[in-house]
């Protein structure tokens, strides 16, 4: 009987061994109709993940992807998440993937971006709908507003901020930066002022934000517990205000808030609720937090390149020189004029790489340069390896905004640039972006010395973050 017992476990075992390894064998070479790109898919379920997410303290391309480059090309596969997915360096197929945006490829995220951003964010609708929700946003984000309005608001915005940093001994530069955006923002948003609400918003962005792109484990202590608890909060506030706005049928038009619930008081609205919502948080995270980044790194980046800096500030003085008053705000006309500075946001943009990579989902098989990308399969562009392609750019990591002499203006992404996105979901925030850096530079520039205190490093995540903070003391010039 018990000769029986035992064959029977071992049987059983051997059963259940065969089948791990027949499971983890199809997980590792899954069936296609072509020839799949170069690449390992790691462990059964977590795949690459780990290494995706490792720390990196450096500009350069991430070690995951620059090692992967290497032994396979600039194109191949992986699996993060729990998704299968192509990587790809190659400028072509970066171009190939935003030109083909609800054709052959749609707008795609991991389920754990899903969960941080809201099933019903803007990232994850196609077709009429993002359209739509687009042409919204541009009303706030778009050239005329940014003219009429916002130039002038972020140009006093900037001014005192600067002003009251000076004033300390020391301020932290990515917090503060951080927070001037976010109340000039926000109060075009949602019309919040600090000063006057019990809420503090940004604190729950700020929890939101350390957690965006860290290894998904929602377990109390982890970022991305943080990070979901922010969320959350959020929420909270601006349901509570949807709730209060849409009780209040008298309530004049203020901020894009109100926009959104003049449309959701149409006889038929196109969107929901729960689209406004996600559609607002996203907005309230990605206005502030891309440019604060950047910016960060802008700054170090200037005092670091002296030569940069003196350039730039000639540009900047040559303006203030042309202008009537020594109290006169930033014109239309001035921004437009500043050729230099372009240049430099361009190249501080490149460098700060603040997306790492741009998700699309393969809506049928693909054939590019003799693979396949499965349909269904998760494709991720990546800019920084696009950016730091010494191939495209001559000695990448060095600091070099005379590369951009003499190009065309870059109003869209492009094979070799992408870091406001590309094809039809080019960031509809890029003019908003150029504006407030141009701004912040040529007040900083003109107005104050300033010297590092402590800080400035980086780390990637992959994200950009400056673990350490960036401590800075600001000088009046005069």
């Amino acid at each position: 009987m018990e000769t029986h017992v035992c064959v029977a476990v071992w049987a059983v075992t051997m059963a259940m061994v065969v089948a791990s390894i027949m499971w983890a064998y199809r997980w590792s070479h899954p069936r296609a109709n072509g020839r799949l790109p170069p690449g390992s898919f790691g462990l059964p379920l977590l795949g690459e993940t780990l290494q995706f997410f490792a720390p990196n303290p450096t500009c350069d391309v991430s070690p995951f992807v620059k090692e992967r480059l290497n032994r396979y090309g600039s194109i191949f596969k992986t699996s993060v998440v729990g998704r299968p997915v192509v990587v790809t360096a190659d400028p072509e197929l970066n171009y190939y993937v935003f030109q083909q945006e609800g054709k052959l490829f749609e707008s795609w995220y991991p389920h754990t971006f899903t969960e941080i951003f809201g099933r019903d964010n803007v990232g994850s609708l196609h077709g009429f709908m993002y359209k739509y929700l687009k042409s919204l946003v541009l009303r706030l984000y778009g050239q005329e507003n940014l003219r009429a309005v916002l130039l002038a608001e972020t140009d006093r915005a900037c001014s005192s901020s600067l002003a009251s940093w000076a004033a300390q001994p020391s301020v932290e530069l990515k917090d503060s930066i951080s927070a001037m955006i976010f109340d000039l923002t926000a109060k075009k948003l949602i019309s919040y002022e600090p000063s006057k609400s019990s809420e503090n918003l940004r604190k729950n962005f700020v929890a939101f934000i350390r957690g965006l792109i860290s290894f998904p484990v929602d377990i109390p202590g982890t970022a991305y517990h943080e990070c979901m608890k922010g969320r959350r909060n959020a929420m909270k506030v601006l349901k509570k205000m949807m709730r209060e706005r849409m009780a209040d049928p008298a309530r004049q038009c203020e901020d894009f808030f109100d926009v959104l619930i003049e449309e959701l008081r149409r006889e038929k609205p196109v969107m929901t609720e729960a689209i406004a919502l996600d559609l607002m948080f996203v907005l309230l995270f990605a206005s502030f937090e891309t440019t604060s980044l950047t910016l960060t790194l802008g700054v170090r980046l200037l005092a670091e390149n002296p030569i940069v800096l003196d350039a730039l500030t000639e540009e900047h003085e040559a303006i203030v020189r042309g202008r009537e008053g020594c109290d006169a705000g930033l014109t239309w006309a001035e921004y437009k004029s500043m050729t230099f500075t372009s240049q430099v946001t361009l190249e501080i943009a490149r460098l700060a790489n603040i997306v790492p990579g741009i998700f699309r989902k393969a809506l049928r098989d693909i054939e590019f340069k003799g693979y396949t990308i499965p349909a269904g399969w998760g494709v991720m562009v990546c800019p920084p390896a696009v950016h730091l392609n010494p191939e495209i750019y001559e000695d990448p990591l060095a600091f070099n905004p005379w590369r951009w002499q003499d190009k065309v203006e870059i109003t869209g992404g492009t094979k070799h640039f992408m870091a406001f996105g590309g094809g039809l979901r080019f960031c509809v925030g890029t003019d908003l972006s150029k504006v407030v850096m141009a701004t912040f530079i040529h007040h900083l520039v003109t107005k104050y010395r300033w010297k590092t205190v402590k800080g400035g490093n980086i780390v990637r995540t992959p994200g950009l973050s400056f673990p350490d903070g960036f401590h800075v003391q600001l000088f009046p010039k005069n």
